[in-house]
């Protein structure tokens, strides 16, 4: 694949949770949650993988004496989220030109 294709960000999931990153920027960890459907432990796991590459940035904080944790997508994550997207859109080009 070109530069631009990442296989941490390209599984399924955790291309969803970039592309909600990249909207919005930061987003608490239940929100996430409940946007993508996910269970807590998988989307912890998502997370830390993307955390471990370099691309998200967590965040604990409390709110109303609850502790809470919010995701964003760092400047690399959003490099890399931004060329794989620009990949992806090479590979669907050159798709259409194979069947036209």
């Amino acid at each position: 694949m070109g530069d631009g294709f990442n296989e941490v960000i390209h599984v399924p999931t955790r291309l969803r949770i970039c592309s909600i990153l990249a909207e919005v920027g930061e987003a608490e960890f239940g929100v996430l949650r409940d946007a993508l459907k996910l269970s807590d432990s998988v989307l912890s796991k998502h997370v830390k993988v993307l955390e471990q590459a370099g691309f998200v940035t967590v965040r604990k904080g409390s709110v109303n004496g609850r502790t809470r944790t919010w995701v964003a997508l760092n400047k690399t994550g959003q490099k890399a989220f931004k060329a794989h997207i620009e990949e992806l859109r090479k590979l669907a080009a050159a798709g259409d030109l194979l069947n036209p």
